[in-house]
C-alpha cells in the first residue's frame, strides 16, 4: 500500500504555488508541517484529487489517482479546514448525506455511524442540528465523515482546531489506534499533536519540501542545537535580539529561557531534549515578540 507523489508542480498563472514535489507514504502518520502560505493545503488538495497540479502526478499502489477516479475515491478520507455543513441537517443526517455520496448501503451507514459518533464523543447530540453545533463538535463531525468508508488513506487539514484538550487527546489516540493499516497524513499549526503521534514528518516551505524523514531522526539532528538558561529581566532584550527563543517561563527573580542555538548562548546554558515545536522554530524562524511561533 502506497501513496507517491511525483515531482509535483503547481501554478496560478505566473506564481508558483509548489516545485518538484516527491514523497512517498506508506502506512503510519506522518505530520506536514509548514509555515502559512508555504503550500500545504493546496499539496494537500492535489493529494485529494480535488485539484489538478500543472505537472507531475499523484499514484496509489502505481496507478495515476486522476485516471482512478472513483476508485481512488473510495479509499480516500478527507478533513477539509471548512467542512461545509448544513445547519439545518442533523448531526446523523449530515453524516447519513455524506454515506450516501460515499455509495455506502443503508446498514453499514447506520452501524458507522453509530460507532463513529461514539468514536469523536457525539453520541448526545448526533440528533441535534449541525447549527447548534459548538465550533468543537462541527470539527468531530467533519473527523467522523472522513472516516465513514474505512478509508486506506486519510488526509486531516487542521484536524484538531477548536478542540479542547480532552477531545485533542482522544483524537490523537483514535488516530494511533487505526494508523496501523493506513495512511495518515495531517496538517496543523498545533505542533504537539504531530510530536505525540507521527512517525514521520515532511517540512514545507516556499512550496517546496525542506525536509522529509522519521520524527526521531528530525529530533536527533538537533541534538546539541537546544538550550535552557536562567537570565535576568535586564538581560533578557539583548537574548531575544540574538537568539531565537521558543519559550520563557518567570522563576524567581530570573527567567527561564528555552533558546535555539548552534552556539552555546550564555555560560550557564545546559542542551536540553528537543521537541517538534523547537524544530519548527530552527527551521521556519517565525517567532514572533515575546519568543512564540507565528
Amino acid at each position: 500500500m502506497e501513496l507517491t507523489l511525483n515531482k509535483i508542480y503547481k501554478s496560478f498563472g505566473k506564481t508558483q504555488i509548489l516545485h518538484d514535489i516527491s514523497a512517498t507514504f506508506v502506512p503510519g502518520v506522518y505530520g506536514l508541517l509548514g509555515p502559512n502560505g508555504a503550500g500545504k493545503t493546496t499539496l494537500m488538495n492535489i493529494m485529494t484529487n480535488t485539484m489538478m497540479p500543472t505537472h507531475g502526478n499523484v499514484l496509489w499502489n502505481g496507478k495515476d489517482v486522476q485516471a482512478s477516479g472513483e476508485k481512488y475515491r473510495e479509499i480516500l478520507g478527507y478533513l477539509p479546514q471548512d467542512v461545509g455543513l448544513y445547519p439545518h441537517f442533523t448531526g446523523r443526517n449530515f453524516l447519513r448525506y455524506i454515506a450516501t455520496l460515499k455509495g455506502l448501503d443503508k446498514k453499514q451507514t447506520e452501524e458507522k455511524i453509530d460507532d463513529l459518533a461514539a468514536a469523536v464523543n457525539l453520541t448526545d447530540v448526533l440528533d441535534k442540528k449541525c447549527g447548534k453545533y459548538s465550533g468543537g463538535m462541527k470539527r468531530r463531525l467533519g473527523v467522523a465523515q472522513s472516516l465513514l468508508n474505512d478509508p486506506k488513506v486519510l488526509i486531516l487539514d487542521e484536524p484538531t482546531a477548536g478542540l479542547d484538550p480532552m477531545e485533542r487527546i482522544r483524537f490523537r489516540n483514535m488516530l494511533s489506534e487505526i494508523a496501523s493499516d493506513r495512511i495518515v497524513i495531517l496538517s496543523t499549526h498545533i505542533v504537539s499533536d504531530v510530536d505525540r503521534i507521527a512517525n514521520k514528518v515532511i517540512l514545507i516551505d516556499k512550496g517546496g519540501i525542506i525536509e522529509n524523514c522519521s520524527t526521531e531522526k528530525i529530533l536527533n539532528n538537533m541534538q546539541g542545537k537546544v538550550w535552557e538558561s536562567e537570565v535576568s529581566n535586564a538581560y533578557l532584550n539583548e537574548i531575544e535580539s540574538k537568539y531565537r527563543v521558543a519559550n520563557m517561563q518567570q522563576k524567581d527573580d530570573q527567567i527561564l529561557v528555552r533558546i535555539i542555538s548552534e552556539t552555546m548562548p550564555t555560560p550557564n546554558s545546559i542542551n536540553v531534549k528537543a521537541c517538534l515545536e523547537d524544530v519548527y522554530l530552527y527551521y521556519f524562524n517565525h517567532i514572533s515578540k515575546g519568543g512564540s511561533a507565528k
